[in-house]
């Protein structure tokens, strides 16, 4: 089964839950490119890739040269201390770990369903899945 979600709706979800426009675009099969417009700088951008799903885990790496990954970990710092910030392991380098199994309203959905793959194409974002037996 798969699950399907615009480039579009994403921004548009981010927009209306955050306030900041980031604008997301294909970066390969496993990769999105953020775009994020940063005052004196203009725009800087980063690649995320998912690496590996275990579980309701997915593991991503991210890049962009040195100034932007110093960014990047700064604002991770302070995402942990949000709410929600618990769903997110920073491991080491560029690493992270979303435990989407943690958010309370995640978990049923995890605790019928077996993630499968996570990937992208020009259109937008595809959530491979299939029931639990």
């Amino acid at each position: 089964m798969q699950f399907n979600l615009s480039y579009n709706e994403v921004v548009q979800l981010i927009l209306e839950k955050t306030g900041k426009e980031l604008p997301i675009s294909y970066g390969g099969p496993h990769t999105l490119r953020i775009s994020y417009k940063v005052p004196l700088m203009g725009a800087v951008g980063l690649d995320v890739n998912v690496d590996r799903i275990n579980g309701s885990d997915i593991f991503l790496s991210y890049g962009g040269g040195a100034g932007i990954e110093f960014m990047v970990r700064t604002a991770l710092g302070q995402f942990k201390k949000q709410q929600g910030g618990d769903l997110l392991d920073i491991l080491d380098g560029n690493r992270l770990m979303l435990a989407l199994g943690k958010n309370p309203q995640l978990a049923p959905v995890f605790d019928r369903i077996i993630l499968k793959d996570i990937h992208f194409d020009e259109r937008g974002i595809m959530i491979d899945f299939v029931p639990k037996p």
